[in-house]
């Protein structure tokens, strides 16, 4: 049903999407809670982005970001409103999840928030395997925010 690429940033519907995503993160979070990656981040070194179409319409995004100790985390997950529930995001997810292995990854992470707007991403982490667990990286726990991991190897 859909079709996974691997994206440039370039497009309309992906810049829409991603301004989407920042908006909405910015709404159900708290001032300085926010840690998603701009469209300067996720045009960094380490960082590869995927969207996934149904036929001439971006469904859903996410991001993979490898740092240069070998870990690796899952960033900008966000599915567009009219494609929600319908698989688009686990779509991407899998795509991600299958690139770190790939590169010989250990353990996938991810930062998110907590609250009714962040359940749905949970549930579908959740689904895949990713437990909670402990801050990594240069995050710090707060009230907030949740950690969630997968092994990999």
């Amino acid at each position: 049903m859909f079709k996974i690429k691997e994206d440039d940033l370039s497009g309309d519907q992906t810049r829409t999407l991603l301004a989407l995503h920042l908006a909405g993160m910015h709404a159900s979070s708290p001032v300085g809670s926010v840690f998603a990656l701009d469209l300067t981040g996720l045009q960094g070194a380490g960082v590869t982005v995927w969207t996934a179409w149904h036929g001439e319409r971006i469904a859903s995004i996410g991001a993979l970001k490898i740092t240069e100790d070998g870990t690796a985390e899952v960033k900008s997950m966000r599915t567009h409103p009219d494609f929600l529930r319908m698989g688009a995001g686990a779509a991407v997810l899998e795509t991600i999840i299958a690139a770190a292995k790939r590169h010989g990854v250990q353990r996938l992470s991810l930062e998110t928030g907590s609250g009714p707007a962040f359940e749905p991403a949970l549930k579908l982490y959740q689904r895949r395997g990713f437990v909670k667990g402990t801050a990594f990286g240069s995050y710090v726990s707060g009230e907030f925010n949740q950690f969630l991991h997968l092994e990999l190897m």
